[in-house]
């Protein structure tokens, strides 16, 4: 399993962090095991390798940070999004602009420009072609506002 990859199923369990009453970390345990992998990998091509120790503890610290800073990175996802009230944005749109905005903020060793380019190659799994370009402003524009 590659970065991206682990990346991307960051951003599925930070999505679901929207709907379940799970903890990040009652969560993290009942997805990130070599059963549940089996079990979607026919579904979902992403599952069909479970990841290794690092790749876990790179997922576990995404959604795990991802969940402590929901406030803060909302914030800035609403600051950004104008013109939009942040309940009108889809859910998956605001679970991956969140991991991106995490890796940023928090990351260090995680270029700016490649977590932006990762968050834009997996909404374009996921979005729409005008939603994929919303992304992409918010994450532009939070970086050089915010980053400078």
């Amino acid at each position: 399993m590659v970065r991206n990859t682990a990346r991307e199923i960051a951003v599925h369990l930070s999505y679901e962090l929207s709907f379940t009453d799970l903890t990040a970390e009652e969560l993290l345990d009942r997805r990130l095991t070599p059963e549940t992998f089996s079990t979607l990998a026919d579904e979902d091509p992403l599952y069909r390798e479970a990841p290794n120790a690092k790749q876990a503890a790179y997922i576990r610290a995404l959604v795990r940070g991802v969940d402590e800073h929901a406030a803060e990175l909302d914030g800035y996802i609403s600051k950004y999004a104008k013109g939009w009230n942040f309940s009108r944005i889809p859910l998956v749109a605001s679970a991956i602009m969140r991991v991106a905005m995490y890796e940023i903020l928090y990351m260090p060793d995680i270029p700016n420009s490649a977590a932006i380019n990762e968050a834009v190659e997996i909404a374009k799994k996921y979005e729409t072609p005008e939603t994929v370009k919303f992304i992409n402003g918010i994450l532009g524009t939070f970086v050089r506002q915010e980053m400078a």
